[in-house]
């Protein structure tokens, strides 16, 4: 590798520049904490593959590379991600085909593949189900917070649903068995790490991507990393099982790292501390679905916690879109199952939280009482109204109203009621027709793009020469804006039921500026307003349409012979331009992008062009 950086020159002369990658070696604290908990396989190197993307942010933020570190690759460092994560389990069909390894590619310590419950399992008890194709590289630790390090698409694990549906070992790489290749794919994984931190910029909590090695063939191993990668779903299974003592290590775990990292402050002792973590799971459980609502992100909640993280965030990105408006029909499609949509989600989340009081009722009484006892439990019952407060919130938040505005709005009783119910009449709405199948499911299409008078009609305000009580913007203009590309003819026609909204719509929405205003004019805010909401409602929003397409044309162009550290800089700036979210805190390393170039700018604008064309899609 050549390289064209001064400063990336001087960093082969450091033998032990990368020494911290050495604390991922396989051991992780879950191992001695909960030791039923786990499958263990011996691992060895593949010694090959290519790193097709690196997040040096990440890396930074956990202390795995110096902060001044250029964000470009040296050989030292790709070697250095390659002996540490271009690895692969040597399997039970391994161990039973006796294959033959070079003993000097075994890895000393042997890596875990971790239980948790899965409903695409016919056990439902979570005795067959966890990692299906990855294992869990161990933790890092800097500057007081502990980050877990994982690994998929390193083989097939006997806890992958096609291994148990074939009731054998299953050799890595066979397509025989759905969810038994035990591999991943680099498109996946390629829009794994753009979404994922696209989000992280957006505020939500998640998984993130830290590294992705090419393997070749259309496969490779992507590297998550989080302070935290338990499920729901690694507790619940030994709720199901009725193994108190292992539910009460695996949860004791959970909240140690919670409260070791600084998440959660819980300090009482004894069974009260599991009050306090089932308070917790409701209010971040709540915020997390109101924030998914709200910005039209589905994630596939179920009651098994499987696909989402036990402190209420995303993992598993394979399912994971964003949407452009409210298609709140769309189902994906799972081969044996249809996904939950959006308008699911809700409920999803407050199941999650009644098997969440279930499970501390049995921790603290030893006695399992059945599910629907806890459909009353107080706090169960609490996080609807924590949804509501949360989604009124957000919507606010993304209508672009600080966090002042947002308070004198919601101190007013029915305020934001009245205007959610004008809001919610077009959100809502519907393309004539019925369901209809798509690529990777099935979907009804929004007839209304709310984002675009949230973006409009602020910037209407503020320009109108009007004294404010007479700033009306036209039924016309108010409905050609909000009008989605998904219309049809017969639904792009203004009837006289839209008018009225319309017009009680903008009422209510110059009420909320009012109340925003506190003792001030409602002039006087209406530039700040406008401002944000340009930088919140952005057209340029990457669905999950537009990141397929944009996946397809990046491998098309490495195939062309697009090199990494091009790529790095136009995925680096593609998501540097996605930070259009105030109020949300994040690390200085980001600074840095600001003049990072797009190198290769045909590309780029190309990348661009799809977000564009597929602004309003699922």
């Amino acid at each position: 590798m050549t390289m064209k950086h001064s400063g990336a020159r001087k960093l082969k002369e450091v033998t032990n520049f990368y020494s911290s990658f050495d604390q991922l070696n396989g051991v992780h604290p879950w191992m001695e904490a909960v030791e039923d908990g786990y499958v263990s396989y011996r691992v060895r190197e593949l010694q090959t593959g290519k790193i097709a993307y690196f997040n040096f942010i990440l890396a930074k933020e956990m202390g795995l590379v110096p902060p001044d570190h250029p964000h470009q690759m040296t050989e030292d460092l790709e070697n250095k991600l390659i002996e540490t994560f271009s690895l692969q389990i040597i399997n039970e069909y391994d161990e039973l085909t006796h294959r033959r390894i070079d003993p000097a590619t075994i890895k000393p310590h042997r890596y875990m593949a971790t239980r948790y419950l899965q409903l695409q399992h016919s056990n439902k008890q979570g005795k067959t189900s966890g990692d299906g194709r990855g294992i869990w590289n161990g933790t890092v630790y800097h500057r007081g917070m502990t980050w877990d390090v994982s690994s998929r698409g390193t083989g097939v694990t006997c806890l992958a649903p096609g291994a148990v549906a074939a009731q054998k070992p299953l050799k890595t790489g066979g397509t025989e068995f759905g969810y038994g290749c035990g591999l991943a794919e680099i498109d996946e994984l390629l829009a794994a790490s753009i979404l994922a931190e696209v989000f992280h910029l957006q505020g939500l909590k998640t998984e993130r991507v830290l590294c992705v090695i090419d393997l070749g063939k259309g496969y490779g191993i992507g590297v998550r990393a989080a302070p935290n990668l338990i499920r729901p779903a690694h507790l619940f299974l030994y709720l199901k099982q009725e193994k108190y003592e292992s539910l009460k290590a695996a949860t004791d775990y959970f909240i140690d790292r919670q409260v070791a990292n600084k998440v959660w402050d819980i300090t009482p002792k004894g069974n009260q501390k599991y009050d306090a973590l089932l308070e917790y799971v409701c209010d971040s459980f709540a915020t997390f679905t109101a924030q998914l609502d709200s910005d039209y992100i589905f994630a596939w909640l179920d009651w098994d916690g499987d696909n989402v993280l036990a402190d209420a965030g995303i993992i598993d990105y394979g399912s994971v879109r964003q949407f452009g408006i409210r298609h709140d029909k769309y189902r994906y499609d799972d081969v044996e199952r249809f996904s939950t949509n959006l308008n699911e989600q809700k409920q999803k989340a407050r199941l999650i939280v009644q098997v969440f009081a279930q499970m501390v009722d049995y921790l603290k009484t030893r006695k399992k009482k059945p599910l629907r006892v806890f459909s009353k439990h107080p706090v169960v019952e609490n996080f609807n109204k924590k949804f509501d407060e949360k989604r009124a919130e957000r919507i606010l938040y993304r209508m672009g109203f600080n966090e002042t505005q947002r308070g004198h709005i919601l101190a007013e009783k029915d305020l934001f009621a009245n205007f959610d119910k004008e809001f919610i009449f077009f959100e809502r709405a519907k393309v004539s027709g019925s369901i209809e199948k798509v690529a990777d499911g099935v979907n009804h299409p929004a007839l209304y793009n709310m984002r675009a008078i949230f973006r409009e009609y602020p910037k209407f305000l503020f320009e109108s020469p009007l004294p404010f009580e007479k700033r009306r913007m036209l039924e016309s203009s108010f409905f050609k804006a909000i009008v989605s590309g998904f219309a049809k003819a017969r639904d792009a026609r203004m009837g006289e039921k839209q008018r009225r909204h319309i017009e009680f719509f903008q009422e209510a929405y110059r009420d909320l500026v009012t109340a925003a205003a506190g003792k001030q004019k409602p002039e006087t805010i209406l530039k700040g307003l406008s401002e944000r909401a340009e930088k919140l409602n952005n057209a340029k929003r990457i669905t999950g349409n537009a990141l397929i397409e944009m996946v397809e044309e990046i491998i098309t162009e490495k195939k062309k012979g697009l090199s990494m550290d091009q790529l790095q800089k136009i995925v680096d700036r593609l998501v540097y331009e996605s930070n259009g979210s105030p109020e949300v805190p994040v690390s200085r390393f980001y600074r840095e992008l600001q003049n990072t170039p797009a190198v290769k700018m045909d590309l780029y604008a190309k990348l661009l062009s799809l977000v564009e064309e597929n602004s309003e899609s699922i």
